[in-house]
């Protein structure tokens, strides 16, 4: 027994797939557009066998204008989320904040909650708008819509909002004096911009390459600069590198300089420094033989013998006698005891 066919299904096989959406199109009953969104009420039970027609639309679909939005700081922002496909003419809508793995209401009970509230509101029903945003305000951001009306009930979109802020003046270490072909480091470094800034050196208001080997210019010098880390090293430094160095930490969101800072390449003079050695050493010789004259002398030898009693080696226990101003002349203290 032969198969019939569907009459749908040889109208699909003799018609062009363009012409098919023409026709599905042509038998849309109602098409109802406001600023944020658009109703279609779905020609599916004229056409049930072609779903890929796209008139099975009986679900709440959302999409967004821009899905990662960049903004500086202090600076305004919208969150665009967009309702396409609804037949629910009051969905309710729902914005959450998602940060360091916590979640938090942003609009809810169709009022605005958290650290957003006075300074956001629900912009053409569900987009998000936010004012004077601030580096706490990077954060991903759902938008939740719940339709009762439609076969699928809820859908949701995710934001990620970043803030740009802009670099603060850096700090800047540079060493005022380094010898001729000692080691050098300077720093430079700062910690409030976002992204992360880039930072750049100058000397004498001319920019440093990142390895001095690269540029022909500064061939008599050997520094490597890591624009990451705000480091400039010099493995050795020469005469050529004294200047004033200054630096530049910049990101997306601008840029800051700190003070130009002076750095002095002097000559180690070799022969200064082993005169000077020598002198130390005369000068220690001298004292040292000065004191041994002084102690041949007698000048370190103290006299106690003067005033103070003594005994005679050929005297008697029991009698004491004591040195008069004459020499050999004793006078008698106590008497012997017999």
């Amino acid at each position: 027994m032969a198969l019939r066919r569907r009459p749908g299904l040889r109208l699909r096989a003799w018609l062009p797939d363009f012409f098919l959406l023409l026709l599905c199109r042509a038998f849309l009953v109602r098409v109802e557009k406001t600023q944020t969104r658009v109703y279609l009420k779905p020609c599916a039970t004229l056409l049930p066998w072609w779903p890929s027609a796209g008139c099975l639309i009986g679900a709440v679909n959302l999409k967004s204008s821009n899905r990662n939005p960049v903004v500086q700081e202090f600076e305004s922002v919208e969150l665009s989320c967009i309702i396409m496909d609804s037949q629910t003419n009051d969905p309710r809508i729902e914005w959450k904040k998602i940060q360091d793995e916590q979640t938090t209401y942003v609009f809810f009970d169709n009022k605005i909650q958290g650290d957003l509230a006075g300074r956001a509101e629900l912009l053409g029903k569900t987009s998000l708008k936010i004012w004077n945003v601030t580096r706490k305000d990077s954060a991903l951001y759902r938008c939740e819509v719940v339709a009762r009306n439609d076969r699928k009930e809820i859908d949701e979109i995710v934001i990620e909002l970043t803030v740009q802020v802009k670099p603060v003046t850096p700090v800047c270490r540079v060493p005022k004096a380094v010898p001729v072909g000692k080691s050098a480091v300077l720093h430079c470094q700062e910690s409030e911009g976002y992204p992360r800034p880039h930072y750049s050196w100058y000397r004498n208001n001319m920019p440093l390459p990142t390895d001095s080997r690269a540029h022909p210019r500064f061939r008599n010098s050997s520094f490597l600069l890591n624009s990451e880390t705000g480091t400039l090293v010099f493995s050795a430094v020469h005469k050529e590198d004294s200047g004033r160095y200054s630096c530049i930490a910049s990101n997306d969101a601008g840029l800051a300089k700190c003070e130009e800072q002076e750095m002095e390449v002097y000559d180690l003079n070799i022969g200064g420094i082993i005169g000077g050695v020598l002198v130390v050493l005369a000068v220690l010789a001298l004292i040292t033989v000065g004191i041994c004259c002084a102690y041949r002398r007698g000048y370190f030898i103290n006299d106690k013998q003067n005033g103070e009693s003594y005994k005679s080696p050929g005297q008697p226990d029991g009698a004491n006698y004591i040195r008069t101003e004459e020499e050999g002349d004793f006078r008698h203290k106590s008497s012997f005891v017999i």
